[in-house]
C-alpha cells in the first residue's frame, strides 16, 4: 500500500504512518479531549488499526485509560498526545489530524460532543455541530457509551 501520509510528536522520537485515507475528520469538544490537548477542542480522524503503524519510537508510547470505553496513547517524552482507542469501535484508530506532517490534507467535516464545549470558544464554520456523538456512529448500536 502506498502511505497517505505520516506525522509524529513534538520532540520527534515517535513517528507514526498511514497506510490509507483517513476518514471521519472531526472536532471533538468533549472534556477528555480538553483536557488531552490543552485546547477548547481536538481535531480527530480515523483509519482502520492495520493501516496505522509506528515506525519510530513505539517503546516510548505511553497509554493511559481516559474512559470506561476508550484509552488514549501519547508520546512519553514529551506528551504530545497521539491517539485515541474506543471499544465500541475496535477495527479503527483515532489520530490527533495535527501530529500529521501535512495536517491541511485532513479537514475536519463535523463538531461532536458540543455540550461541553467551552462557553468562550466559538468555531465560525459552518459544519454540522453535534451534542454528543453523532446519530448513527458505528459500533454504538442505539446506545451511547457512559461520558
Amino acid at each position: 500500500m502506498d502511505r497517505q501520509g505520516c506525522g509524529g510528536c513534538a520532540c520527534g522520537t515517535v513517528r507514526y504512518a498511514l497506510e490509507s485515507a483517513p476518514y471521519d475528520a472531526g472536532w471533538c469538544h468533549c472534556r477528555i479531549c480538553q483536557l488531552n490537548s490543552g485546547a477548547p477542542a481536538m481535531a480527530f480522524a480515523s483509519v482502520p488499526v492495520e493501516d496505522f503503524a509506528f515506525v519510530a519510537g513505539a517503546d516510548k508510547v505511553k497509554r493511559f485509560q481516559s474512559t470506561g470505553f476508550g484509552h488514549r496513547l501519547f508520546c512519553g517524552e514529551c506528551g504530545t498526545p497521539l491517539l485515541m482507542r474506543v471499544d465500541h469501535q475496535p477495527e479503527t484508530v483515532d489520530f490527533s489530524i495535527a501530529t500529521l506532517d501535512d495536517p491541511d490534507r485532513v479537514p475536519p467535516e463535523f463538531h461532536i460532543f458540543r455540550a461541553s464545549r467551552i462557553g468562550w470558544f466559538e468555531t465560525g464554520d459552518d459544519l454540522p455541530r453535534h451534542d454528543r456523538f453523532r446519530s448513527g456512529t458505528r459500533g454504538l448500536e442505539g446506545t451511547e457509551p457512559p461520558e
